[in-house]
Protein backbone atom coordinates (compact mmCIF):
# COMPACT_ATOMS: atom_id res chain seq x y z
CA UNK A 1 0.00 0.00 0.00
CA UNK A 2 1.30 3.29 -0.53
CA UNK A 3 1.43 6.05 1.68
CA UNK A 4 3.09 9.25 1.66
CA UNK A 5 3.76 11.17 5.01
CA UNK A 6 5.65 13.75 4.47
CA UNK A 7 6.51 13.80 8.38
CA UNK A 8 9.91 13.23 10.54
CA UNK A 9 10.39 9.99 10.97
CA UNK A 10 10.45 9.44 14.61
CA UNK A 11 7.74 12.28 14.94
CA UNK A 12 5.04 10.31 17.25
CA UNK A 13 1.39 10.14 16.65
CA UNK A 14 -0.32 12.97 18.75
CA UNK A 15 -3.18 10.76 20.60
CA UNK A 16 -3.43 7.63 22.36
CA UNK A 17 -5.07 4.95 19.90
CA UNK A 18 -8.08 4.50 22.53
CA UNK A 19 -9.01 7.98 21.67
CA UNK A 20 -9.50 7.52 18.38
CA UNK A 21 -10.43 3.99 18.16
CA UNK A 22 -13.13 3.95 21.01
CA UNK A 23 -14.11 8.12 21.17
CA UNK A 24 -13.01 10.89 18.70
CA UNK A 25 -11.16 13.65 18.54
CA UNK A 26 -12.61 16.88 18.51
CA UNK A 27 -11.51 19.98 16.85
CA UNK A 28 -12.98 23.55 15.89
CA UNK A 29 -12.96 25.03 12.63
CA UNK A 30 -13.77 27.01 10.05
CA UNK A 31 -15.57 25.40 6.72
CA UNK A 32 -14.73 26.84 3.60
CA UNK A 33 -16.72 24.34 1.72
CA UNK A 34 -15.91 21.94 -0.64
CA UNK A 35 -15.67 21.39 -4.61
CA UNK A 36 -15.07 18.80 -7.09
CA UNK A 37 -11.63 17.90 -8.10
CA UNK A 38 -10.27 15.88 -11.22
CA UNK A 39 -7.68 13.60 -8.68
CA UNK A 40 -7.43 11.83 -5.96
CA UNK A 41 -4.13 13.34 -4.88
CA UNK A 42 -1.59 15.82 -5.32
CA UNK A 43 -0.65 19.27 -4.41
CA UNK A 44 -1.81 21.25 -7.66
CA UNK A 45 -4.99 19.66 -6.96
CA UNK A 46 -5.71 21.64 -3.76
CA UNK A 47 -3.98 24.42 -4.65
CA UNK A 48 -6.59 25.05 -7.73
CA UNK A 49 -9.69 24.20 -4.83
CA UNK A 50 -8.21 26.12 -2.49
CA UNK A 51 -8.26 29.11 -4.89
CA UNK A 52 -11.75 28.38 -6.18
CA UNK A 53 -12.97 28.67 -2.80
CA UNK A 54 -10.97 31.62 -1.76
CA UNK A 55 -12.54 33.46 -4.65
CA UNK A 56 -15.60 32.32 -3.73
CA UNK A 57 -15.67 33.48 0.17
CA UNK A 58 -14.47 37.13 -1.26
CA UNK A 59 -17.94 36.83 -2.99
CA UNK A 60 -19.65 35.93 0.18
CA UNK A 61 -17.92 38.23 2.83
CA UNK A 62 -18.59 41.18 0.35
CA UNK A 63 -22.32 39.67 0.29
CA UNK A 64 -21.98 40.09 4.29
CA UNK A 65 -22.08 36.39 4.90
CA UNK A 66 -19.23 34.76 7.20
CA UNK A 67 -17.69 31.64 7.05
CA UNK A 68 -19.45 28.85 8.93
CA UNK A 69 -18.13 27.31 11.77
CA UNK A 70 -18.23 23.82 12.45
CA UNK A 71 -16.56 21.20 14.14
CA UNK A 72 -14.59 18.50 13.29
CA UNK A 73 -15.02 14.84 14.70
CA UNK A 74 -11.80 12.30 13.70
CA UNK A 75 -12.00 8.67 14.70
CA UNK A 76 -10.96 5.51 13.24
CA UNK A 77 -14.63 5.79 11.35
CA UNK A 78 -14.29 8.92 9.30
CA UNK A 79 -14.53 12.34 9.82
CA UNK A 80 -17.77 13.65 10.80
CA UNK A 81 -18.26 17.70 10.14
CA UNK A 82 -20.97 19.40 12.44
CA UNK A 83 -22.76 22.26 13.60
CA UNK A 84 -21.09 23.40 16.52
CA UNK A 85 -24.23 23.94 18.54
CA UNK A 86 -26.97 22.08 17.21
CA UNK A 87 -24.41 18.77 16.60
CA UNK A 88 -26.22 17.90 13.50
CA UNK A 89 -24.40 16.67 10.68
CA UNK A 90 -23.26 18.07 7.97
CA UNK A 91 -21.09 15.62 6.24
CA UNK A 92 -20.01 12.82 7.28
CA UNK A 93 -17.02 11.49 5.32
CA UNK A 94 -15.63 7.63 5.72
CA UNK A 95 -12.12 7.37 6.52
CA UNK A 96 -11.53 4.73 3.81
CA UNK A 97 -12.90 7.44 1.47
CA UNK A 98 -10.10 10.39 2.29
CA UNK A 99 -7.11 9.82 -0.28
CA UNK A 100 -5.67 12.87 0.10
CA UNK A 101 -4.59 15.24 3.79
CA UNK A 102 -2.16 18.55 3.59
CA UNK A 103 -1.65 21.52 5.77
CA UNK A 104 -0.46 24.87 4.30
CA UNK A 105 3.29 25.74 5.11
CA UNK A 106 2.91 29.41 4.63
CA UNK A 107 -0.77 29.96 5.39
CA UNK A 108 -0.58 27.69 8.68
CA UNK A 109 -4.14 27.86 9.55
CA UNK A 110 -5.23 26.05 6.10
CA UNK A 111 -5.67 22.52 5.87
CA UNK A 112 -7.53 20.44 3.56
CA UNK A 113 -8.02 16.82 2.37
CA UNK A 114 -10.13 15.04 -0.34
CA UNK A 115 -12.32 12.27 -0.06
CA UNK A 116 -14.62 10.47 -2.56
CA UNK A 117 -18.13 11.11 -2.10
CA UNK A 118 -20.00 7.98 -1.04
CA UNK A 119 -23.31 9.01 -3.46
CA UNK A 120 -22.07 10.50 -6.98
CA UNK A 121 -18.09 9.00 -6.31
CA UNK A 122 -16.94 12.26 -7.37
CA UNK A 123 -13.88 13.41 -5.38
CA UNK A 124 -14.70 16.55 -3.26
CA UNK A 125 -12.04 18.70 -1.73
CA UNK A 126 -12.46 20.00 1.98
CA UNK A 127 -10.93 23.28 3.04
CA UNK A 128 -10.64 24.68 6.54
CA UNK A 129 -9.67 27.79 8.42
CA UNK A 130 -8.09 27.03 11.70
CA UNK A 131 -6.59 29.32 13.77
CA UNK A 132 -3.78 27.05 15.60
CA UNK A 133 -4.64 23.24 14.85
CA UNK A 134 -4.10 22.91 10.69
CA UNK A 135 -1.21 20.56 11.05
CA UNK A 136 -2.56 19.71 14.03
CA UNK A 137 -5.82 17.88 12.59
CA UNK A 138 -4.00 16.81 9.49
CA UNK A 139 -1.75 14.47 11.37
CA UNK A 140 -5.11 13.43 13.33
CA UNK A 141 -6.37 12.37 9.52
CA UNK A 142 -3.22 10.56 9.52
CA UNK A 143 -3.11 8.73 12.48
CA UNK A 144 -6.89 7.82 12.36
CA UNK A 145 -6.23 6.14 8.87
CA UNK A 146 -3.08 4.40 10.01
CA UNK A 147 -4.70 2.89 12.96
CA UNK A 148 -7.89 1.88 11.01
CA UNK A 149 -5.97 0.50 8.52
CA UNK A 150 -4.05 -1.80 11.10
CA UNK A 151 -7.59 -3.05 12.86
CA UNK A 152 -8.78 -3.97 9.04
CA UNK A 153 -5.70 -6.15 8.47
CA UNK A 154 -6.40 -7.47 12.27
CA UNK A 155 -9.70 -8.23 11.72
CA UNK A 156 -9.27 -9.77 8.25
CA UNK A 157 -12.40 -8.26 7.64
CA UNK A 158 -14.22 -10.48 10.16
CA UNK A 159 -15.75 -7.41 11.14
CA UNK A 160 -17.44 -6.28 7.60
CA UNK A 161 -18.12 -10.47 7.13
CA UNK A 162 -20.18 -10.22 10.73
CA UNK A 163 -22.05 -7.43 9.30
CA UNK A 164 -22.59 -9.22 5.87
CA UNK A 165 -24.22 -12.16 7.49
CA UNK A 166 -26.64 -10.07 9.92
CA UNK A 167 -27.81 -7.98 6.60
CA UNK A 168 -28.47 -11.48 4.83
CA UNK A 169 -30.39 -13.00 7.84
CA UNK A 170 -32.43 -9.43 8.13
CA UNK A 171 -33.47 -9.43 4.78
CA UNK A 172 -34.30 -12.72 5.03
CA UNK A 173 -36.26 -12.53 7.85
CA UNK A 174 -38.02 -9.15 6.29
CA UNK A 175 -38.83 -11.29 3.25
CA UNK A 176 -40.60 -13.94 5.25
CA UNK A 177 -42.20 -11.46 7.50
CA UNK A 178 -43.95 -10.16 4.22
CA UNK A 179 -44.91 -13.60 3.03
CA UNK A 180 -46.37 -14.65 6.56
CA UNK A 181 -48.23 -11.61 6.40
CA UNK A 182 -49.65 -11.78 2.76
CA UNK A 183 -50.92 -15.52 3.56
CA UNK A 184 -52.26 -14.68 6.79
CA UNK A 185 -54.47 -12.24 4.61
CA UNK A 186 -55.37 -14.78 1.94
CA UNK A 187 -56.39 -17.09 4.89
CA UNK A 188 -58.51 -14.73 6.23
CA UNK A 189 -59.83 -13.91 2.95
CA UNK A 190 -60.79 -17.49 2.18
CA UNK A 191 -62.37 -18.48 5.88
CA UNK A 192 -64.61 -15.18 5.28
CA UNK A 193 -65.88 -16.59 1.85
CA UNK A 194 -66.64 -19.91 3.13
CA UNK A 195 -68.53 -18.64 6.52
CA UNK A 196 -70.24 -16.23 3.76
CA UNK A 197 -70.97 -19.43 1.67
CA UNK A 198 -71.88 -21.50 4.46
CA UNK A 199 -74.59 -19.19 6.28
CA UNK A 200 -78.03 -18.24 4.36
CA UNK A 201 -78.97 -15.04 4.42
CA UNK A 202 -82.50 -15.44 6.49
CA UNK A 203 -80.25 -18.05 8.91
CA UNK A 204 -82.04 -21.19 9.78
CA UNK A 205 -80.59 -24.79 8.81
CA UNK A 206 -80.56 -25.24 5.18
CA UNK A 207 -78.66 -27.57 3.21
CA UNK A 208 -74.70 -27.05 3.14
CA UNK A 209 -74.17 -25.71 -0.81
CA UNK A 210 -71.65 -27.11 -3.34
CA UNK A 211 -69.94 -26.27 -6.12
CA UNK A 212 -70.68 -27.15 -9.69
CA UNK A 213 -69.75 -30.29 -8.85
CA UNK A 214 -71.60 -30.98 -6.26
CA UNK A 215 -68.58 -30.81 -3.86
CA UNK A 216 -68.97 -29.17 -0.34
CA UNK A 217 -66.86 -26.60 -0.40
CA UNK A 218 -63.26 -26.68 1.74
CA UNK A 219 -63.52 -25.55 5.18
CA UNK A 220 -60.19 -25.14 7.39
CA UNK A 221 -62.57 -26.44 10.61
CA UNK A 222 -63.49 -29.27 8.81
CA UNK A 223 -61.81 -32.50 8.72
CA UNK A 224 -59.60 -33.51 5.91
CA UNK A 225 -60.14 -37.40 6.59
CA UNK A 226 -62.85 -39.12 7.06
CA UNK A 227 -63.44 -40.56 10.81
CA UNK A 228 -62.67 -43.74 11.57
CA UNK A 229 -65.14 -46.58 12.79
CA UNK A 230 -65.81 -46.24 17.14
CA UNK A 231 -64.71 -49.59 17.67
CA UNK A 232 -61.37 -49.22 15.57
CA UNK A 233 -58.08 -47.75 15.58
CA UNK A 234 -57.18 -44.67 14.45
CA UNK A 235 -54.60 -44.86 11.25
CA UNK A 236 -51.04 -43.82 11.85
CA UNK A 237 -50.66 -40.29 10.84
CA UNK A 238 -48.77 -40.12 7.39
CA UNK A 239 -45.10 -40.06 7.29
CA UNK A 240 -42.80 -38.04 5.42
CA UNK A 241 -39.57 -38.73 3.80
CA UNK A 242 -36.37 -37.03 6.29
CA UNK A 243 -35.06 -35.11 3.60
CA UNK A 244 -38.39 -32.84 2.66
CA UNK A 245 -38.28 -30.52 4.94
CA UNK A 246 -41.27 -28.15 4.21
CA UNK A 247 -43.92 -26.05 6.19
CA UNK A 248 -47.85 -26.17 5.24
CA UNK A 249 -47.60 -23.83 2.33
CA UNK A 250 -44.57 -26.37 0.84
CA UNK A 251 -41.87 -23.81 1.40
CA UNK A 252 -38.78 -24.57 2.31
CA UNK A 253 -38.13 -23.77 6.50
CA UNK A 254 -35.38 -20.72 7.50
CA UNK A 255 -32.19 -22.07 8.09
CA UNK A 256 -30.09 -19.06 9.17
CA UNK A 257 -27.12 -21.30 9.62
CA UNK A 258 -27.32 -22.26 6.24
CA UNK A 259 -27.66 -18.73 4.66
CA UNK A 260 -24.86 -19.09 1.49
CA UNK A 261 -22.53 -16.36 0.50
CA UNK A 262 -24.63 -15.61 -2.71
CA UNK A 263 -27.54 -14.56 -0.71
CA UNK A 264 -25.65 -11.57 0.95
CA UNK A 265 -26.92 -8.40 -0.03
CA UNK A 266 -24.75 -6.80 -2.84
CA UNK A 267 -25.09 -3.55 -1.15
CA UNK A 268 -22.75 -4.99 1.81
CA UNK A 269 -20.29 -6.87 -0.25
CA UNK A 270 -19.60 -3.76 -2.53
CA UNK A 271 -18.95 -1.89 1.20
CA UNK A 272 -15.91 -4.87 1.86
CA UNK A 273 -14.78 -4.46 -2.02
CA UNK A 274 -14.80 -0.56 -1.50
CA UNK A 275 -12.58 -0.54 1.91
CA UNK A 276 -10.34 -3.00 0.55
CA UNK A 277 -9.69 -0.41 -2.80
CA UNK A 278 -9.79 2.41 -0.17
CA UNK A 279 -7.40 0.77 2.01
CA UNK A 280 -5.14 -0.13 -0.47
CA UNK A 281 -4.88 3.19 -2.18
CA UNK A 282 -3.75 4.41 1.52
CA UNK A 283 -3.53 7.98 2.20
CA UNK A 284 -1.08 10.91 1.75
CA UNK A 285 -0.69 13.07 4.01
CA UNK A 286 1.93 16.25 3.62
CA UNK A 287 2.89 19.63 4.33
CA UNK A 288 2.09 21.64 1.11
CA UNK A 289 2.88 25.11 -0.36
CA UNK A 290 -0.65 25.37 -1.84
CA UNK A 291 -1.89 29.05 -0.86
CA UNK A 292 -1.49 31.24 -3.25
CA UNK A 293 -2.29 34.46 -1.34
CA UNK A 294 -3.26 35.03 2.52
CA UNK A 295 -7.21 35.46 3.70
CA UNK A 296 -8.18 38.32 4.11
CA UNK A 297 -10.06 39.90 7.22
CA UNK A 298 -8.61 36.97 9.97
CA UNK A 299 -11.69 35.98 12.75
Amino acid sequence: MSRAFNRKKDKSWMHTPEALAKHFIAYNAKFLGNTEVEQPKGTEVVRDAVRKLKFQRHIKKSEGQKIPKVELQISIYGVKILEPKTKEVQHNCQLHRISFCADDKTDKRIFTFICKDSESNKHLCYVFDSEKCAEEITLTIGQAFDLAYKKFLESGGKDVETRKQIGSLQKRIQELETENSELKKQLQSLENQLLTNQVPPGGGNSKVPTDIFDMVPFSPLAPLLPLPPSDASPPPPPTRPADIRKDLFGSEPFDPFTCGAADFPPDIQSRLDEMQEGFKMGLTVEGAVFSLDPLDGRC
